[in-house]
């Protein structure tokens, strides 16, 4: 399976994501010293958002889509 997610930053900014392990990937972004740049200067960031795919590129077409929304457009995804 494969995931894409948003999460929220200390400073409240929005980053979005894919992996296959979501458990994991999260614990990095909060702890890893190779995590993604954006994230760790933000840390903590909370898990606000994800969903599931079957596969690699379907997980990586959505991720593109989220990240051409607006703020306020992920703002209502998330609910």
């Amino acid at each position: 399976m494969y995931y894409i997610y948003i999460l929220k930053c200390a400073d409240t900014t929005l980053y979005t994501g894919s992996t296959n392990d979501l458990d994991k990937r999260v614990v990095a972004h909060n702890t890893s010293k190779t995590g993604a740049k954006y994230t760790k200067a933000r840390r903590p960031v909370k898990l606000v958002y994800s969903e599931k795919f079957k596969t690699k590129s379907k997980a990586m077409k959505r991720e593109w889509e989220i990240k051409q929304m607006e703020r306020e457009e992920k703002l209502k995804l998330i609910g």
